[in-house]
């Protein structure tokens, strides 16, 4: 199953659920809005990697990788397999560029 650290930018997801190790922070992150079946877009990565905005049920939410690692996620289309990672690398060198 995918999780949404493995997610580049620009492409958008459905959560799943989580797994079983998120029990910690379960709570947490289902009161910020992220339950089974949201939709998500991966907004941008911090140049390290660490934290991820991500963007769902309208406004944007920076999550650490740890919580990342822990959302199983699905492609919005229903594809499981990446589309285009040309977004990633576009974004990754907007940023050095800076």
């Amino acid at each position: 199953m995918l999780t949404l650290d493995a997610i580049p930018i620009g492409q958008h997801v459905r959560m799943v659920g989580f797994r079983h190790q998120a029990q910690g922070f379960r709570h947490k992150l289902l009161a910020m809005g992220l339950t089974p079946g949201v939709i998500m877009k991966i907004v941008r990565l911090a140049p390290l990697g660490d934290p991820v905005q991500v963007m769902l049920r309208g406004y944007t939410l920076s999550l650490r990788k740890k919580e990342c690692q822990q959302i199983e996620v699905e492609y919005a289309d229903g594809n499981t397999q990446q589309q285009d990672n040309t977004s990633n690398t576009s974004a990754v060198n907007a940023c050095f560029s800076r």
